[in-house]
């Protein structure tokens, strides 16, 4: 059962960095979150709400708190485990669309501050041109179905005759070029964390016949999201996998894979914003596809289906979290070694790496240039300079770093100093 606690001013309810699974609802008196700006150093203080919970975040996405809960006068807290949270508030519909919506918004603020770090341009795209863009990347990479499939979109979408006098253009190139024929998205070697077939309780939920009639079917190289189109449904992978890729600068760069039992697509179902990401069937691919019309009563009739997606966005806030987190890094070699601990918090340590500060994570120099917002020349030198001092092993499609704590002291250094000048700045 869920507990009353009281908490005394000046006490803390919980501090940045702990493992603590507890969430919470402020009955009475003022608590305030503290956290700080990763980007500017800055305290950030958030004053909580009479009723509103907090926690929910890092707990239902199992990972270390994020701020510091500070209480500021005698407070009263309902204090609760996440089964308790999930059975009392899993079926009050108004409660887990309001946290959607709200973790839908927190994710694409936090998607946006991070396109704004890597100085991206194309946040600013018509959805029209944007999807044109796209098509002409399938074009250059010569993966002609795919180039054909989104000038069919854009052409449903948005028949304008400037837009039918490109599109004419791109798809006959694309036709005339057919005959020379490319593998479709080979998403290489990744983190085997990353892409482990998991039985899941989305899978679990959705093994219905009743869910039958929301089934649908893509073949390799299908593409079934364009970034920039706006968003009417979102999906659950049954049986394959789904690639995502993202337009910068012209080309289409691998971002992520979606494996059996996990969705896409569902931040836009939320908060009516463009698509995001391209998503691109890898071999063949079942998925079930919900609507807006259908998500409310999806949610309605199921409501473990608001935790799973609930969940998600909570560890999708982290990721990106994480993400941005690397970029603000000013000093390269600091910003890849983080790209180090960054896959070495994702990957489960096997009993042999246990003891051992050795590490194998299956990137190249490609997805360090990707995390790291760096061009592919200037992440190759960084990683020679690295090898060639002994601090890694760069082979075709894995890295091995020889001493992971190495990494971790480069990071610790790095902000010791930036902290150290933020303290002068101050005086």
């Amino acid at each position: 059962m869920p507990k009353i606690i009281n908490y005394p001013k000046n006490s803390m309810i919980f501090v940045e960095g702990d493992k603590d699974d507890r969430i919470f609802i402020l009955q009475s008196g003022y608590v305030i979150l503290v956290s700080t700006d990763f980007e500017t150093g800055k305290v950030l203080n958030e004053k909580l709400a009479i009723g509103e919970f907090f926690g929910v975040k890092s707990s239902l996405a199992r990972v270390p708190r994020q701020e510091t809960a500070t209480v500021m006068a005698d407070s009263v807290v309902v204090q609760m485990t996440p089964a308790e949270f999930e059975k009392i508030f899993s079926p009050n519909q108004a409660v887990m669309l309001k946290m959607l919506r709200v973790f839908s918004r927190n994710l694409r603020d936090l998607h946006y501050r991070t396109e704004l770090l890597l100085n991206n341009n194309d946040l600013l795209i018509p959805s029209d041109k944007g999807m044109i863009q796209v098509a002409q990347a399938f074009l250059d990479e010569e993966l002609y179905n795919s180039c054909e499939q989104v000038c069919e979109k854009v052409l449903a979408r948005y028949p304008y005759d400037a837009n039918k006098a490109t599109i004419d253009k791109i798809m006959d190139l694309s036709k005339r070029q057919k005959g020379r024929v490319k593998p479709s998205h080979d998403a290489g070697d990744r983190n085997e964390a990353s892409f482990k077939h998991k039985k899941n309780n989305a899978l679990k939920q959705f093994d219905l016949p009743m869910f039958e009639r929301f089934s649908k079917s893509y073949a390799d190289g299908d593409v079934i999201i364009c970034e920039y189109e706006p968003g009417e449904s979102f999906y659950l992978v049954q049986s394959g996998q789904v690639q995502l890729e993202k337009l910068i600068s012209g080309a289409l760069k691998h971002i992520d894979i979606v494996n059996p039992g996990e969705f896409f697509g569902e931040m836009a179902i939320l908060d009516d914003s463009p698509r995001s990401a391209t998503c691109i069937a890898k071999g063949d691919v079942r998925c079930l596809e919900f609507n807006k019309e259908n998500f409310r009563v999806l949610v309605t009739g199921n409501p473990q289906i608001a935790m799973i997606l609930l969940r998600l966005f909570c560890k999708r806030i982290y990721d990106q979290k994480r993400r941005t987190k690397i970029l603000v890094i000013k000093d390269i070699q600091a910003r890849i070694s983080d790209i180090f601990l960054m896959f070495d918090e994702m990957t489960p340590l096997s009993e042999a790496d246990m003891d051992t500060s050795k590490r194998k994570f299956s990137l190249t120099v490609n997805d360090i240039a990707h995390w790291a917002g760096i061009s592919l020349d200037d992440a190759r030198d960084e990683m020679n300079k690295m090898s060639s001092r002994g601090k890694v092993e760069i082979y075709d499609h894995h890295m091995v770093v020889k001493n992971i704590n190495d990494m971790k002291r480069v990071v610790d250094t790095y902000y010791t100093i930036l902290n150290a000048h933020r303290e002068q700045e101050l005086r």
